[in-house]
């Protein structure tokens, strides 16, 4: 039985990368959620019209992996203080945004979010928290966009830090981590 996360934080092709690696989780879907227009597509979200973000559903196995365990890893990977901004993606499609899928989720994230304020990890934290009402799957070219174009001066010079920062500070989360 597997669980579904949506998460939002920049562009999608980042989050998804870095998600692939995690384990336990087995699937991920770029798309959009969050905005007004029905069926968006990548240019009319990047015009910023849609009111949609960017974001990256996240199909995971919780016996593996729990919903707290994806979090620390989202908010290791992107900015939650920057308000529609992450790097030098600028627009509210680039928002920090948790859509929840049932009260646990966002029980958990509102938790988690407080707790970052509260240890001082983070301050200003701006990453809203709303439920998931429609999510729309991006085009295909964008799926699994980092593993097919690795050399796109964009991927080169964005993900992999991310994903260095995923593997120094979660290596324990990782697909390829040793079996604790």
């Amino acid at each position: 039985m597997t669980e579904t996360a949506t998460l939002a934080g920049g562009c999608f092709w980042c989050i998804e990368a870095a998600f692939d690696r995690v384990r336990g989780v087995e699937s991920t879907v770029s798309g959009y959620c969050g905005g007004h227009a029905a069926d968006p597509s990548y240019r009319e979200v990047c015009n910023g019209t849609t009111g949609h973000a960017e974001a990256v559903q996240v199909t995971y196995d919780p016996e593996v992996v729990d919903y707290r365990d994806l979090l620390e890893v989202f908010f290791a990977i992107h900015d939650p203080t920057t308000v529609d901004r992450q790097g030098p993606d600028i627009g509210s499609q680039y928002r920090s945004a948790v859509f929840y899928h049932d009260g646990d989720q966002r029980d958990i994230a509102e938790a988690y979010v407080a707790k970052l304020e509260a240890d001082g990890t983070y301050e200003g934290i701006v990453t809203e928290i709303e439920p998931l009402e429609t999510f729309y799957r991006a085009e295909e070219e964008h799926q699994d966009y980092f593993e097919k174009h690795p050399d796109k001066p964009y991927c080169r010079a964005q993900i992999p830090p991310k994903l260095e920062k995923l593997s120094a500070e979660h290596p324990e989360k990782l697909a390829d981590a040793p079996d604790q």
